[in-house]
């Protein structure tokens, strides 16, 4: 089995409400700023890459998580598709001024997790993802 995963953490694991409206906003959002993610499903949980999803058994936990974006028109779709999907408002596209040319748009999701998109201008990568060969079932 190969994964292809990205650098910044190992998993985000989000516990949520209504597995059926986080599916539908997480695979908008994800789609939107990278259509090259797969995801995999299981009948208690669905993940892409580092991202994984199931059911809460309590209370849901509120976190931010933050999408890479490969430009601004990227955040744009983020933001266009999330909404279109349930997620609400929690700031529109647009420069911030956490660092020069940083440009992200906020949502909040089904369980009110704070989700955004982020584009920190033109960089080169090492690599598009991390390539992972593994000995386990898929």
């Amino acid at each position: 089995m190969q994964l292809h995963l990205g650098r910044l953490f190992d998993h985000v694991h989000l516990r949520v409400a209504d597995m059926a409206a986080s599916e539908r906003f997480y695979r908008a959002v994800i789609g939107a700023v990278n259509p090259d993610v797969a995801f995999r499903k299981t009948p208690h949980s669905f993940s892409a890459d580092e991202l994984y999803i199931s059911a809460a058994d309590g209370p849901v936990s509120h976190v931010h998580i933050a999408f890479q974006a490969k430009d601004e028109a990227a955040v744009k779709r983020f933001y266009e598709a999330g909404l279109a999907a349930g997620g609400r408002d929690n700031g529109a596209p647009g420069l911030r001024d956490y660092h020069p040319g940083y440009y992200g748009a906020f949502l909040l999701d089904p369980d009110g997790h704070n989700v955004e998109a982020v584009f920190h201008g033109a960089a080169k990568r090492s690599a598009l993802s991390v390539v992972i060969t593994a000995d386990f079932p898929a």
